[in-house]
């Protein structure tokens, strides 16, 4: 049996979810094509971005992902030589993380994406920004609900 009685906005959820699904099975597939997950390409893409001397609490807030996730993923990462994390001080509990060669050379082949590019370029400029607008205020209205 259909339902036929969602809301505009609810239908527009919807097919938010259905663009960003979409989307992240073709740049998968993309990374794949490398052996780059998708969530190590995001916390790699993050600690080049911070610099050296990331931590864990910083790409957590920035990935908007629970710490211990993070440090489970980073673990793994730094047994697959893509990044390097050290104790601050010996005794301190606090990490800092760095990318090796490996991590870096592999952020530099995963960030050309063809299916990115082609989706996104099919916008006008105007498009584009007006797309990228719309975005933001919805992001912008989810964090007054995450932040109270």
């Amino acid at each position: 049996m259909r339902n036929t009685t969602l809301t505009p906005n609810f239908k527009l959820w919807r097919l938010v979810g259905r663009v960003n699904h979409s989307i992240g099975l073709l740049r998968q597939q993309e990374l794949r094509e490398h052996q780059i997950l998708s969530g190590q390409h995001e916390i790699l893409g993050i600690i080049r971005d911070i610099g050296p001397k990331a931590t864990l609490f910083e790409i957590s807030k920035l990935a908007e992902r629970e710490r211990h996730v993070i440090s489970k993923q980073t673990m793994i990462m730094e047994q697959e030589g893509l990044i390097k994390r050290t104790k601050k001080t010996p005794r301190s509990n606090l990490l800092e993380l760095e990318l090796t060669k490996k991590g870096s050379d592999m952020i530099k082949v995963a960030r050309r994406s063809k299916s990115i590019e082609t989706i996104f370029s099919s916008l006008s400029e105007e498009e584009h920004q007006q797309f990228e607008h719309i975005l933001n205020k919805i992001l912008l209205q989810t964090q007054k609900f995450t932040s109270a």
